[in-house]
């Protein structure tokens, strides 16, 4: 498929076309910013514009989308394309030296049928030192016939020495409208849905245009009943769905949702843009919810909330943290609990 195709990037793609029609690519791009925002698919579009059969060969040159060498990179079957991503299976997935090592083979003979070989480095923070090290040796001396797109969403995990020697482009969210529009267009949801699926998100498109709308609408259904004030006042209640949502490996989810529903109740509090509002038919509960409410208690819970997020990796106790959450949240609330005394 075509720039054209792609939502959002108009800059980072205007530069890339420029290049391509004043035939200068650098040898080396580190395309970086958020997930699930349209990186790695920008990267395939270029290497699919320098191997296209029938390029558009115009300012702003394009690929036709169709040929046998755009269909060939799109399934990374292409001969002179090349991807390298970490295992996604393992357990802490990484790109192993040996992955940069078979590369450097690869890229020591010519093309074979293109003018270029290309390689995407998908998750290029995930190598380890040794593959850093590798990599950097290739790029300080890289093949006339080379061209490298690194791609990450965590910049700052990158050696300074690789971010050096590659030509950066960042890239930020599409805006939300060109988000709805791409979610109606491709995958003909309502409008309520596209807009749900986008604030959701924060406009990562590529997450929202693969997740299942039914599945998340039941997920924000289940944590809807569990702010619902006959299920803040039972303690018992708190403490047993707590236990079962982190057994079951869901106690991040929930916090996320709970972050969610929180912050549209302090957009309500304070009369924001109710346009930002996720949950925007459960407004008139959020209303009585807003008479007895605490909003500094609310900010300091949305606070620790994202450091129990920022911690999840490091031996969280995570149905410690969703009880402590919920029993935060009602006193925020200003919610009476089941048998005690006012």
């Amino acid at each position: 498929m075509p720039f054209t195709e792609i939502t959002g990037h108009e800059q980072s793609i205007s530069l890339l076309q420029a290049s391509l029609a004043n035939k200068r690519l650098a040898h080396a791009y580190l395309f970086h910013g958020d997930a699930h925002i349209g990186k790695r698919m920008t990267a395939v579009r270029l290497a699919q514009v320098l191997n296209c059969d029938r390029p558009v060969l115009t300012e702003s040159p394009d690929s036709c989308g169709q040929c046998r060498s755009c269909l060939q990179v799109a399934a990374q079957t292409h001969p002179d394309y090349f991807v390298i991503e970490p295992d996604a299976e393992a357990a802490t997935p990484q790109i192993k030296i040996e992955q940069i090592r078979e590369l450097e083979q690869q890229f020591v003979y010519r093309p074979l049928i293109g003018e270029q070989k290309i390689c995407l480095i998908d998750d290029a923070d995930r190598m380890t030192i040794g593959a850093a090290n590798a990599l950097l040796k290739t790029l300080e001396e890289p093949p006339g016939h080379s061209l490298f797109i690194l791609v990450t969403s965590r910049l700052h995990a990158l050696p300074i020495t690789i971010r050096s020697r590659c030509q950066a482009l960042r890239f930020t969210s599409p805006a939300r409208t060109q988000v709805e529009a791409a979610l109606i267009l491709k995958r003909e949801l309502p409008p309520d849905d596209a807009r749900f699926l986008a604030l959701l998100t924060d406009s990562r498109i590529g997450e929202a245009l693969t997740m299942n709308v039914a599945e998340v609408r039941a997920r924000q259904q289940e944590c809807l009943t569990l702010v619902k004030p006959e299920s803040l006042t039972s303690s018992t209640t708190i403490l047993s769905a707590s236990e079962t949502l982190a057994k079951s490996d869901r106690g991040a989810e929930t916090l996320s949702w709970l972050t969610r529903w929180i912050r549209d109740l302090v957009i309500v509090l304070v009369d924001g843009d109710r346009d930002q509002i996720l949950h925007l038919d459960q407004v008139p509960h959020l209303k009585r919810f807003a008479g007895r409410a605490d909003i500094d208690l609310l900010l300091t819970l949305l606070n620790d909330i994202e450091k129990h997020a920022q911690q999840a990796t490091r031996h969280l106790n995570v149905q410690m943290a969703i009880e402590t959450t919920f029993l935060r949240l009602r006193e925020a609330l200003g919610i009476v609990p089941v048998g005690a005394t006012t």
